[in-house]
């Protein structure tokens, strides 16, 4: 044999690494890198040996070479500090001349210093330029590429390769792991088997595209079904949030609640086999553990129960309640869980143990009740139950309602009355259905005594009289207020307010009333605002539909206060909405009476006789007027009715009698407009009309009416150049009056034919009003009739500046229907609704805006936006009376028109032109809707 080992027993060649021929790097260990802790220095045993020396008071060692300094070794620090000399200097003095001369060098260092470094960042700021130059970054080297790439057109774009990984590395990696396998889940298997299933129901909110198919191929995103679907889910996390449930739900809540958990589990409703199997192996499993751990714990018996139940196995879940009902025989969850999971026969058996455990237990002794079926039966067990549980209102609510005879019903009743005196209910019970009056009588008065501290029976004893036709509703109530006062007992006003609209709404009128007359002011000073405070509470009940009420809170309101205008007002206006119209001549009688020098009410008494056909009772109640208060709205009402009458004569004879008596600005006009609207006989050129306004002139010269009454009876007569002249003395006289501007504006373009001196008058009229939207308005009106866009749009944009009418909103409405594209109207209005926030003309336009986008839904709500931020404005009902002619049904119309004629509007751009046209003063509001709503466009 060979003396030669082989190759692998033979020693390793000096310096040899295994694997590095391949590629492979050596690894280190602890013994090569050493302790993991660095030891102390050389230093740092010098300077501890010395120090410890020096507490010895020995000389310092010479071990590690720690050996005492020389004094030879502080001559390079003698010379550091100017005041600390110890060298050849040491007994010299520093004087003023050393110090001159120290500041001397120390000025001339700091010179040189600073031009050396001029040349030292020169200097270094070349290097790095030299460097950046040699060695460009990344980003600069391909900054000519990406400036290129601006050229790229989309097709070159979309036809660049993706990035590949090629290496042989990296593609035996991807090889190997497409040839791995893993174990499927059970959902996923379940997952699969539910795809083949057909679901014939819709998903609440789907959402499908435009052609009526779903986009689920995943090539289009629809973001406004994303913020839904956030929406939604924000939504249920503050509805969890608000009942405090989210911790519960999440899974981070450290406690449980029993009663919520089971209540949770019983609301739980899931389809069979809509589940996971894997899951359920689980839960059981912990809830498994539960029971083991704690087996007094019923709770964790009942959601194991109802597992098992879920899971198709019944048989199983009764097992588990048999054996927490073994465990547990006290717990009223366990016993009921028992019996629902049991049927017929074997649930009776269970309920009768659960009672034999639990006697005093009202919720098992009702479940054993319902488990009877015949009547007599469950009379049994209800017996049976209030042997041992005597006091309990639920079980003799049970029994007498399993009484088919009215004479045991009230033998049952008394017989609880008896046993539990202070069951308000069972007294009231016990009253409806005594057979007189006197035995009602008698148990409400021992409910009463039994219950000094609720008025519940109070109140029941008021219904009583009521019910009965008795006048004695008021003292019973008001014994109410004393005795509870005298008990601490009494209510608060809103509650005494609440019961008194409960008796309304259950056909106790009189009781309610009774209930606010006797407590309305209960606990209120006469110091506060009480008048202001019955008004809202009026105004809440008429609000929620309690009319009666309202009508009580007037009443008392006019009781102590009697000569209230506001409050005759409110009353006579909630008979005309909600009353009868006898009603509400008696409310307006009795408030002219109280108030003889309200003219508004006189006239709404006259106008309200002048609608149901009554003239002579119009005449009449004007008469009485003249009587208490002959002032100038009493004269107008008159004229107006003898003219609406046909009695011009008398009409005539009243305003030369009202220019006598009661001659203001308002009698003149309406002379002037009498005058130009019925001439006198053979008159022609309104001769009576100029010289009533040029003696109205003499007596109020800066009223603008008149100015404008005398410029259009020129301007009928074709006296164009007078009408001027009258326009502009009227805007000498009142400067302020904005409709003066205007209409002079409309005279000189219809006289000029051109827009230099309509120009002119605007910017006069704009100088003396500064900031008003409706001059502004006027110009860009003004450019845009002209056909100059470009000088309408740098207007508007002037006017809606923030110094100007930035908040005007009918600046907005004309730039956005006039001066934008359609497609931008909808982002102005968006922006003029969050600038200006509320105006009905604004308002009006947006719903126009909707209307044209065909959203009608959305129209409508604008539409009713503007009606009720402002009822008075005309044009807002034109525009929305055309709209429902065209997409409104009948009903809503007929709607809208009577709310119409409630509202009377007397104002609008449109709507106050048409109403007060020469001609038209008689015109009834349908009229006046269907001639404005004939001129939009």
């Amino acid at each position: 044999m060979s003396g030669r080992k082989d190759f692998l027993s033979q020693q390793a060649p000096e310096n040899y690494v295994a694997g590095l021929g391949r590629g492979a790097t050596g690894f280190t260990t602890r013994s090569d890198l050493g302790p993991a802790r660095e030891g102390p220095s050389e230093d740092q045993i010098k300077e501890a040996l010395a120090k410890r020396a020096a507490q010895l008071g020995a000389p310092t060692p010479s071990a590690y070479g720690a050996v005492e300094k020389k004094e030879e070794e502080d001559d390079d620090e003698r010379f550091q500090d100017p005041e600390n000399e110890v060298g050849l200097f040491a007994n010299g003095a520093y004087d003023r001349d050393d110090d001159e001369a120290d500041r001397i060098y120390q000025d001339i260092d700091e010179r040189m210093d600073r031009r050396r470094k001029i040349r030292r960042e020169a200097r270094e700021k070349q290097e790095r330029d030299d460097y950046e130059a040699k060695n460009p970054k990344i980003q600069q080297q391909f900054a000519d590429l990406k400036r290129s790439l601006g050229s790229i057109t989309d097709e070159q774009w979309q036809n660049i390769p993706e990035v590949g990984d090629l290496t042989g590395k990296n593609r035996r990696t991807k090889q190997n792991s497409k040839q791995r396998f893993y174990a499927v889940p059970d959902s996923v298997i379940a997952g699969a088997r539910n795809t083949t299933e057909f679901d014939t129901s819709v998903a609440d909110g789907a959402q499908t595209n435009g052609s009526g198919s779903d986009n689920m191929d995943g090539t289009m995103t629809n973001f406004a079904d994303i913020g839904a679907a956030r929406d939604k889910v924000l939504q249920v996390n503050l509805d969890k949030a608000a009942m405090g449930s989210s911790d519960a739900n999440s899974g981070s809540a450290s406690t449980i609640d029993p009663k919520g958990y089971l209540t949770s589990l019983a609301k739980t409703d899931l389809r069979s086999r809509d589940y996971d199997i894997g899951d359920v192996k689980r839960v059981e499993s912990l809830l498994q553990s539960v029971i083991k751990t704690n087996s007094r714990h019923p709770p964790g018996y009942i959601a194991l129960a109802r597992l098992h139940e879920l899971a198709g196995k019944p048989v199983k879940a009764r097992d588990v309640m048999s054996q927490c009902c073994a465990l547990n025989p006290h717990s009223e969850d366990a016993w009921l869980e028992n019996i629902r999971l049991n049927e017929g026969h074997n649930a009776k058996v269970i309920a009768a143990a659960a009672v034999k455990e639990n006697e005093k237990s009202i919720r098992l002794w009702t479940r054993a009740t319902e488990l009877e079926t015949d009547p007599q039966s469950k009379k049994r067990v209800l017996r049976r139950a209030l042997d041992l549980l005597p006091k309990s209102v639920v079980l003799w609510k049970q029994l007498v309602q399993l009484s088919q005879d009215e004479s045991e019903a009230r033998l049952l009743l008394g017989k609880a009355c008896s046993e539990i005196p202070a069951s308000i209910e069972l007294h009231l019970a016990l009253a409806r259905i005594v057979e007189t009056v006197d035995d009602a009588r008698k148990v409400l008065n021992t409910c009463r005594r039994a219950n000094p501290k609720n008025a519940e029976v109070w109140i029941a004893a008021t219904r009583l009289e009521e019910q009965v036709k008795s006048k004695n509703t008021s003292n019973i109530m008001k014994r109410a207020v004393m005795s509870l006062a005298n008990e601490n007992a009494m209510l608060k006003r809103e509650e005494w307010i609440e019961q008194a609209e409960k008796c309304e709404e259950e056909g106790a009128v009189l009781t309610g009333q009774s209930i606010i007359q006797e407590t309305l002011s209960y606990g209120l000073d006469e110091d506060d605002d009480r008048k202001k405070l019955f008004m809202e509470d009026a105004q809440a009940s008429i609000s929620r539909g309690r009319y009666e009420i309202a009508r009580a809170i007037y009443a008392y309101i006019l009781r102590i206060w009697p000569t209230s205008k506001s409050a005759w007002e409110a009353s006579a206006n909630l008979e005309k909405v909600h009353g009868k119209r006898e009603d509400l001549w008696n409310v307006l009688e009795k408030a002219v009476e109280a108030v003889p020098q309200a003219d508004d009410l006189w006239i709404q008494y006259a106008n309200e006789k002048y609608q149901s056909g009554d003239v002579d009772g119009a005449r009449i109640v004007l008469g009485k007027a003249f009587n208490q208060s002959p002032s100038e709205n009493i004269y107008l009402e008159a004229i107006n009715l003898e003219a609406k009458n046909g009695q011009i004569d008398q009409a005539r004879e009243l305003l030369q009698q009202a220019r006598q008596e009661a001659g203001t600005d308002r009698v003149w006009i309406k002379s002037v407009a009498f005058a130009r609207t019925h001439p006198e006989p053979n008159e022609t050129n309104s001769s009576t009309a100029l010289d009533l306004v040029n003696q109205a002139l003499q007596l109020y010269p800066s009223q603008w009416k008149l100015w404008a009454q005398k410029a259009q009876i020129y301007t009928a007569l074709a006296l164009l150049p007078q009408a001027r002249e009258a326009y502009s003395t009227g805007t000498r006289a009142n400067p302020k009056s904005i409709t003066l501007w205007l209409l002079l504006t409309h005279l000189e373009e219809q006289l000029a034919g051109s827009l230099v001196k309509a120009r002119s008058v605007l910017d006069r009229a704009k100088a003396q009003n500064p900031k008003n939207a409706r001059l502004w308005l006027e110009s860009v009106r003004l450019e845009r009739r002209a056909g100059n866009l470009t000088a309408a749009k740098n207007l508007m944009a002037r006017a809606l500046q923030p110094g100007e009418c930035h908040k005007s909103g009918i600046l907005w409405s004309e730039r956005i229907w006039y001066l934008e594209p359609r497609t931008q109207r909808k982002p102005l209005s968006l922006e003029a609704v969050k600038v200006v926030e509320s105006d009905p003309t604004l308002f009006v336009t947006v719903a126009r805006v909707f209307w044209a986008e065909r959203k009608l839904e959305k129209a409508v709500t604008w539409f009713e936006k503007a009606i009720l931020l402002d009822s008075d404005d005309g044009d807002t009902w034109a525009w929305y009376w055309k709209f429902l002619s065209m997409h409104g049904s009948e009903g809503k119309r007929e709607d809208v028109l009577e709310k119409l004629r409630l509202a009377v509007p007397r104002h609008g751009e449109l709507w106050a032109g048409v109403r007060k046209g020469v001609g038209r003063e008689g015109w009834g509001v349908e009229k006046v809707l269907e001639e404005v709503v004939g001129g939009l466009e």
